[in-house]
């Protein structure tokens, strides 16, 4: 029995060794792309592409379900022809990761391009990346939204802070560099807060003006320059819903695209039993209010769509679970019922 146990413990490592070498052939393949020119122009022939239109990407229906289309380099070629573009349009795209097969992805955004013919070339329309955030395959959100935020990036940095001056993009697109001041650019997140608040029995939920009717989520917010997490997380529970944090435990983190590049870092707050009195400040909410666990359930089983009434009001209805505000909630509910 000892031999068959070892025999397996060697498999397992075998196994874990072989997926290690993976990942780290593939982050430094990822790592000369983008330090070397010739190389990522290389890569570009044999490399796939997703594409947006001032930001919004490119999906195909079938059926029911949205697909992200990855076009061949030479599927980008054909359309750009016939558009009778030039193919310095290839240069514009940004690598955004690769397969474990190391077949390159980029992103390019057509947006100075007739939309029109493009959705009518390739069968499918450019949506908004809110809403196809919550459509397409789980794989191909976070590839979708790190993609609009580094494109959006680009955009808005084609200029020196410092010299006014126009600034380059590498071929890979993982920095810029002003080349009257010798500085080099690299995109940045910013860190951001969202908080699931408790008191034991029950968990603290609110909503902004500009959410859907009906939505309610974690509170969030901006770190300040010069904050730690446990910081930001007390400052912004303080001044958002009036309340003073006693503990914090972190859960997970999700890059978020909205509204620009953001690291979401996620965690659950406590306050104490005796704390049950909100102050919302209107200038940043809507409304705040306690849930407890039987209305969480039911606000979790919940779609926008069957949320109104009929006298017009709307029953609570919670993120889906792409987002991580949805992951804390969860969290919060098997907490509750372990």
């Amino acid at each position: 029995m000892a031999a068959v146990y070892q025999a397996l413990h060697r498999r397992v490592s075998s196994l874990i060794c072989r997926l290690h070498s993976t990942y780290v052939r593939k982050m430094r393949y990822l790592n000369q792309l983008k330090e070397d020119d010739s190389l990522c122009r290389q890569a570009q022939t044999s490399g796939t592409f997703y594409l947006f239109h001032n930001l919004s990407p490119f999906l195909q229906k079938v059926g029911k379900k949205y697909l992200v289309p990855q076009l061949s380099a030479a599927e980008m070629k054909g359309i750009l022809e016939k558009l009778q573009e030039a193919e310095q349009w290839m240069e514009k795209s940004v690598l955004i990761g690769c397969s474990d097969e190391h077949r390159p992805r980029f992103a390019l955004d057509l947006g100075a391009l007739d939309k029109s013919i493009i959705e009518s070339e390739l069968q499918g329309s450019f949506t908004d990346l809110r809403k196809a955030l919550f459509v397409v395959d789980g794989k191909d959100s976070p590839l979708l939204a790190s993609a609009q935020s580094l494109l959006r990036w680009h955009d808005s940095h084609q200029y020196c802070s410092k010299t006014g001056q126009p600034t380059q993009k590498n071929l890979a697109g993982s920095k810029r560099v002003c080349h009257a001041s010798g500085v080099t650019y690299y995109p940045q997140m910013s860190p951001v807060v969202i908080t699931l608040v408790s008191n034991g029995s029950r968990c603290l939920l609110a909503r902004q003006p500009s959410f859907p009717p009906g939505m309610f989520t974690a509170l969030s917010g901006f770190c300040d320059l010069g904050e730690n997490v446990e910081e930001a997380v007390r400052r912004e529970v303080a001044e958002e819903v009036g309340l003073e944090v006693e503990s914090l435990l972190y859960s997970a983190s999700q890059h978020w695209p909205f509204p620009s590049g953001s690291l979401m870092i996620a965690c659950h707050a406590r306050v104490g039993a005796q704390q049950s009195e909100i102050s919302v400040d209107t200038l940043e909410l809507e409304e705040a209010r306690w849930f407890g666990l039987e209305e969480i359930v039911e606000g979790l089983k919940r779609k926008p769509s069957s949320s109104k009434q009929d006298d017009g009001s709307f029953l609570p209805w919670f993120p889906p679970k792409q987002a991580i505000a949805h992951q804390l909630i969860c969290e919060w509910v098997q907490q509750q019922t372990a």
